[in-house]
């Protein structure tokens, strides 16, 4: 079984890359991670996603 690494994705980003590089860990349209994050961050009043996202920006790695 090969090992994954979760990583900014560095084809398929709108911002930093962080929603494309969780979309193909996980095998998934990134479309679809984009909305499911904006939706999740807006029930949680924003600013946490908010915070969330940067740091993913700043602590993954590029692909």
């Amino acid at each position: 079984m090969a090992s994954r690494k979760l990583t900014k994705s560095s084809t398929d980003r709108m911002i930093a890359g962080v929603c494309g590089g969780i979309a193909e860990y996980l095998d998934l349209d990134p479309t679809l991670v984009r909305v499911l994050y904006v939706v999740i961050s807006f029930f949680s009043a924003a600013f946490p996603g908010l915070i969330i996202y940067i740091v993913l920006a700043l602590v993954m790695p590029d692909a």
